[in-house]
């Protein structure tokens, strides 16, 4: 893990990139990633996020400034601009069942082809999807999700990198982190080694690339 400054973290993601970014409608959402994000004009962006955020907020400043080219996601409904580029088909999006997201995304973590899901059998979410019975059940493969970069955000970091969450601001960050190439924290408070009890850390410091200092 090395800590380096926002502008040295977002300047290795390359316009065009598939990012990953944790958060719940902007809550738990890596806010100065994103800001640094739309200062350097990171286009062409395929993000994976649980939803667009509403504009001004979290991933909603990435559609604000027009530098996504695809979207996986659960939900758009609280973000007209991200609805108004995909009507105008300015981005592709792919809408997703959230259990079925989030288990996409964890595969990609474990190493995993995919997942077997109920979800969407018999809809028009199993278009162009395998489908396998197993003891006379039909499910959908769904295929797991990974991103060349994580955007994540911690509640607690230590001087390695092993990260603690607060409450629900948790959701999406810790799955995220195993399934991305290159992952980068920020957090509210870098801490000693110590202060976070083992048994009290989410994600490992292994997982864990760069983390922005604060300050």
């Amino acid at each position: 893990m090395k800590a380096v400054s926002v502008e040295e973290a977002v300047a290795m993601i390359p316009a065009g990139a598939s990012v990953m970014v944790g958060g719940f409608m902007g809550v738990g959402t890596p806010e100065r990633l994103l800001d640094e994000v739309v200062r350097q004009r990171k286009t062409g962006l395929s993000l994976i996020c649980n939803d667009a955020a509403t504009p001004g907020k979290g991933v909603g400043k990435l559609f604000d400034a027009a530098l996504v080219s695809r979207l996986t996601a659960t939900h758009i409904g609280l973000n007209p601009k991200a609805q108004q580029q995909m009507l105008a088909n300015q981005i592709a999006v792919d809408l997703v069942p959230q259990g079925t997201f989030v288990e996409r995304i964890r595969a990609g973590g474990c190493g995993l082809g995919g997942v077997l899901t109920p979800t969407g059998v018999g809809t028009l979410v199993a278009e162009g999807k395998r489908q396998i019975e197993v003891d006379g059940k039909p499910f959908l493969l769904e295929t797991a999700l990974r991103a060349q970069y994580a955007l994540v955000h911690a509640f607690l970091a230590d001087y390695l990198g092993n990260l603690a969450y607060a409450l629900t601001s948790r959701n999406f960050n810790p799955v995220m982190a195993m399934a991305a190439d290159t992952v980068i924290v920020t957090a509210d408070n870098i801490v000693p080694v110590g202060v976070i009890a083992p048994d009290h850390v989410v994600t490992p410091a292994p997982l864990v690339d760069f983390l922005i200092t604060n300050g």
